[in-house]
């Protein structure tokens, strides 16, 4: 195969210091090059997630060894590999779980915890799977155990995390209700497959789960919100429900009766991707290479888009995600990938 021409500097975005989506700003680097093991991708999307904003916040710093570049998943072309790479070669299209360093416009990737492109997906599409496809299998099948027939409960269900959950528990035979923040969004769940959108800002939550499981409550909780909502979860629980902590954008709970959780018998199990490691996260690319991927592939799950930005408009992708008015995945788009923005 021919060898494709690697430039030396590259777009980026970098935070100035911890602070608001402004302080994301556009810079040149070194391109990063591929050591033992590792893929180097040029970056055709990437997407845009919560710790990225927690990052920008100054509240969530990289592991040791990560780029200090935001950034958890993208999709491109492989451009050079390094020494003992096995599972992929120059010129193919992969989509990758990162620890950092997305938003560029080239990106090293462990060959381990990238994956080949779904078949029949555009790499935009591509770059909207890892870390929500992770993370939610990660939690919702590997640790919550999630079967067919049960009831799950997912806060948020139009954010990123949220139409991933929704998809995959219907995917896999499980009943979902969701809490949303309007009619549109309440609309939207539905839509995704959603048996019931409960809109918070009208109804309490806790007292719509039990109407709607005849008192039985939610088998599994997945929860992104955190403070006041971890008493209200462990209500809303059914008994012996699993309760899968994933973010605490509320904070931490500042009362909380245990006693429900002795009584009901319930899990309350929280976890992060970022830190984790590459073993770690290449057993999570396994399970979803064998059991997802065809999903994908035969059109039957599929990454809802909110939004795309080029790259250099990352403050702008950032603001987007902060009025949490989206539906979907926000996207970046590398400069030499502008036909992927819509």
């Amino acid at each position: 195969m021919t060898a494709i021409a690697i430039p030396s500097v590259m777009q980026a975005i970098d935070i100035k210091q911890p602070g608001g989506p402004e302080q994301l700003v556009a810079i040149e680097m070194p391109v990063p090059r591929p050591d033992a093991g590792y893929l180097l991708v040029r970056v055709a999307a990437a997407g845009v997630n919560r710790p990225d904003v927690m990052q920008r916040a100054g509240s969530y710093p990289p592991p040791p060894g990560a780029s200090l570049i935001p950034g958890l998943e993208i999709a491109g072309e492989v451009v050079a590999v390094g020494p003992d790479v096995s599972r992929f070669a120059v010129g193919d299209k992969v989509c990758a779980l990162i620890a950092g360093g997305g938003y560029a416009e080239y990106c090293v990737v462990h060959e381990t915890n990238a994956l080949p492109i779904p078949r029949g997906f555009s790499l935009l599409q591509a770059a909207a799977l890892p870390e929500t496809f992770f993370t939610v299998w990660a939690n919702l099948f590997q640790r919550g155990k999630l079967q067919a027939g049960e009831i799950l409960l997912v806060h948020g269900g139009t954010s990123g995390i949220g139409t991933v959950s929704i998809m995959l528990a219907k995917a896999f035979g499980a009943t979902v209700l969701t809490t949303v923040g309007s009619e549109e969004k309440c609309a939207a769940a539905i839509k995704l497959g959603a048996d019931s959108a409960i809109n918070y800002r009208t109804h309490d939550f806790v007292a719509e789960t039990k109407r709607l499981t005849g008192g039985h409550g939610a088998d599994v909780i997945v929860d992104l919100v955190a403070g006041d909502y971890v008493a209200r979860n462990y209500a809303a629980a059914a008994v012996e429900g699993r309760i899968l902590q994933i973010g605490i954008q509320h904070g931490p709970a500042r009362e909380l009766n245990l006693m429900p959780l002795l009584s009901k018998r319930l899990t309350h199990t929280g976890t992060t991707l970022r830190p984790r490691s590459i073993e770690e996260k290449a057993a999570i690319a396994a399970d979803l290479l064998e059991k997802v991927w065809p999903l994908l592939a035969d059109g039957r799950l599929q990454p809802l888009i909110d939004s795309t930005f080029p790259l250099y408009r990352a403050c702008d992708a950032h603001t987007t995600m902060e009025a949490s008015t989206h539906i979907g995945k926000i996207m970046l788009v590398t400069p030499g990938y502008a036909d992927l923005l819509v």
